[in-house]
């Protein structure tokens, strides 16, 4: 069937694809037009009911026409407003006033534009806030289901990606968790430490609030206070320019920006991982990796995951930049730019939560690739071992010490120039030198002897820093993720 002319329409023109490809429905809402001028009419609201409540002419009959209209929204008319006038605050207070004519001579009253348009961002970024918390707790919870279920095996671990001792699939999926668990931590912190830019007039004064209270201080300070806790906040800044200070944006961008770095590593670890083929992300039944080679299961969901965490990582240089050049009480060459950055931070962070959740939640693990690599290795790493036990059998070290070097060199040379399989033990074992010990060797090379305590850090870490910060988040940690792409 051919699509119709509005759906040509749209695929003629450039869509994001943070919205229109990956982000979730309730984020891509949370940053939506009618998110936004839905909110400056409630603040507006918000606003003459509080000056009405200290005394100013502003009857029922205005509010509750108000209240009737807060999300009937004529978009066209906005924008031939804006068209006109242009300026988007004043193209919605005619906008708002035309279906509210009772009401359209107390609509935005004594305020200037920031106070819809900052205090409305201030709530975009704490409800934005509110919606990554409990999708980065779901990705904790089931790393740490992950982590729990193989804390006892042992893995080989890597040091500048070289062959290391012995290290668990729990232990290192603990490694991930922690960086996250810090990240819940910034992100609680950076929402909780929000505040309401509040009413304060043009250049942050309240002048305009003083003359309509006719010099009355303590009304204009319970009109901040009113109308800050209406919205939901407990504190406003108490000094304000015209906006609210752009650090503000720095700390928020910041810390999304260090969970990208967070994401970023989990996910090349298993991508890596998948090259080893110890471990792999989901590969679903009729998925494809590669239109040329039908054999390759490509991680894509890591792929796609380091790739958005990149972008997010450099978004925090925009806030930086801009509240660097903010001069005095404000400058609107803030606006543009923070429209880009502040949204696409949100909805970059809110996909790489959703991607590594369905990852998280289907991790595959090879258990015999793992032990096989293990295998290889662990010959080498047993040395000190086999010198000890010789020592206590009444050898020499130095001359023990010696002969492993001759044996373990002729092992290496059959893995890197042959190609075949590590034969260490089995050369200790044909020499007669190493008999005294040579009932002890399948002891010395049980892996779980090398893994150290890493088996007993899964389960304290566990259980004393990770599932206590959870407790919050219980009633949200239900529910899989499907990815539509």
């Amino acid at each position: 069937m051919a699509a119709s002319g509005e759906e040509q329409d749209v695929m003629a023109r450039y869509r994001s694809p943070l919205v229109s490809r990956y982000a979730s429905a309730e984020m891509a809402y949370n940053f939506s037009e009618r998110k936004k001028f839905g909110t400056w009419r409630r603040l507006w609201l918000y606003l003459a009911q509080a000056e009405k409540s200290l005394g100013l002419s502003i009857t029922d009959e205005q509010i509750q026409e108000m209240e009737a209209n807060l999300d009937n929204i004529d978009f066209k008319m906005a924008a031939e407003e804006e068209k006109k006038l242009r300026h988007d605050v004043m193209a919605h207070v005619h906008t708002f006033a035309h279906c509210c004519p009772k009401a359209a001579a107390i609509i935005h009253l004594g305020a200037t534009s920031c106070y819809v348009g900052d205090n409305t961002d201030l709530i975009v970024l704490r409800d934005g806030f509110n919606l990554l918390l409990p999708k980065l707790a779901r990705v904790i919870s089931r790393l740490a289901n992950f982590a729990e279920k193989y804390a006892d095996m042992p893995a080989l671990g890597f040091t500048h990606y070289q062959p290391a001792q012995l290290t668990t699939v729990g232990k290192r999926c603990c490694l991930w968790i922690q960086d996250l668990c810090m990240d819940l931590q910034n992100l609680e912190q950076a929402r909780d430490g929000l505040r309401f830019r509040g009413v304060k007039g043009t250049t942050g004064t309240q002048a305009s609030f003083l003359q309509l209270f006719e010099g009355d201080h303590s009304k204009v300070e319970e009109l901040d206070r009113l109308v800050t806790a209406k919205a939901g906040f407990k504190r406003a800044y108490m000094v304000t320019g015209q906006t609210y200070s752009r650090k503000v944006d720095i700390g928020v961008l910041a810390v999304l920006a260090s969970l990208g770095a967070s994401v970023h590593k989990i996910c090349t670890d298993i991508r890596l991982l998948a090259n080893l083929k110890e471990i792999e992300e989901p590969f679903e039944k009729d998925q494809i990796g590669s239109s040329a080679m039908p054999y390759k299961r490509n991680p894509m969901r890591s792929e796609r995951c380091c790739s958005l965490a990149r972008h997010l990582m450099t978004l925090v240089m925009d806030p930086l930049q801009t509240a660097a050049v903010q001069w005095f009480e404000r400058t609107l060459d803030d606006s543009a730019n923070r429209r880009v950055c502040l949204a696409e931070a949100f909805l970059t962070a809110d996909i790489i939560l959703s991607t590594l959740q369905n990852i998280s939640e289907g991790l595959v693990v090879y258990p015999k690739v793992i032990e096989r690599r293990i295998r290889q290795e662990l010959p080498f790493m047993a040395t000190e071992n086999i010198i000890m036990a010789m020592v206590k059998a009444g050898g020499n070290r130095q001359d023990c010490h010696e002969k492993i070097r001759v044996l373990s060199q002729q092992a290496a040379a059959v893995v890197k120039q042959e190609g075949g399989d590590n034969d260490f033990i089995d050369r200790v074992r044909a020499d007669p030198y190493f008999s005294p010990i040579h009932k002890q060797l399948e002891s010395l090379l049980d892996p779980s002897s090398f893994t150290g305590r890493a088996p007993q850090q899964v389960a304290k870490f566990l259980k004393e820093e990770v599932r206590p910060m959870l407790i919050p988040y219980e009633k949200e940690m239900g529910g899989k993720i499907e990815l539509a792409l």
